[in-house]
């Protein structure tokens, strides 16, 4: 796949400070998602949050989510999205620039202007991706917490176009933890992926899996929210 900004194009304005998501590359890559990018049709598209480690995919949080959808559905049944820092991006596209190559983590962005200026940003794009593709998935699904889950909860209001957003609040707020750094936790934890499993589970009429094994905190924490 040919590059979606050409070397030669590229800022030298650098992506790793706070500023990244005024970036004029982060910009332009988003606005190519939104107005070239061809998504495929799926029966799903699951919203995950970025990570610290590029690319995605190689990422332990990702890896963690990847054997929990997998383990319910087959590939060609499920689209991976990726949104936060980096926007939206379309898990296949994780290995190009800029998305491959910025270093800020939004979770630990303490600036409020910047903070508010995500969402709305943020919200903004989610928006224009859920009614771009409002015909190429049957069921859509965002596992996010924070910030990035009121970007989500935002765009849908904009768009009235439906998607399941877990973990549940009742989960959440069973997991707050007062005076850590990530009161919410991570989203590895056992009980934020068995509402994943049963999101993706209860389209298709299934008996949801129950997730096994030790709760998992991992240190993999751009897509954490204070």
């Amino acid at each position: 796949m040919k590059p979606i900004i050409p070397e030669n194009e590229r800022s030298t304005e650098p992506l790793d400070t706070d500023m990244v998501i005024y970036h004029p590359d982060m910009k332009r890559a988003n606005e190519w998602v939104l107005t070239e990018y061809e998504p495929p049709v799926r029966d799903f598209c699951i919203f995950v949050p970025c990570a610290k480690k590029k690319p995605y995919h190689e990422s332990p949080s990702h890896k963690i989510f990847d054997r929990l959808i997998f383990g319910i559905l087959e590939p060609e049944m499920v689209h991976i999205v990726v949104f936060g820092t980096c926007g939206v991006t379309p898990r296949e596209l994780d290995t190009q620039y800029p998305f491959m190559d910025y270093q800020f983590m939004m979770g630990k962005c303490n600036v409020s202007k910047i903070k508010r200026d995500f969402i709305l940003m943020e919200s903004k794009r989610l928006a224009r991706y859920l009614e771009k593709t409002k015909n190429n998935y049957k069921h859509r699904i965002a596992y996010c917490i924070g910030d990035f889950r009121t970007a989500m909860e935002k765009a849908v209001e904009m768009t009235s176009i439906s998607v399941t957003i877990v973990p549940k609040i009742e989960t959440i707020e069973r997991n707050i933890q007062p005076g850590k750094s990530f009161v919410f936790g991570s989203l590895n934890q056992k009980d934020y992926l068995q509402d994943l499993a049963e999101a993706i589970s209860k389209p298709l009429g299934r008996q949801v899996i129950e997730v096994k094994g030790k709760e998992e905190i991992i240190n993999d924490n751009d897509w954490y929210v204070l």
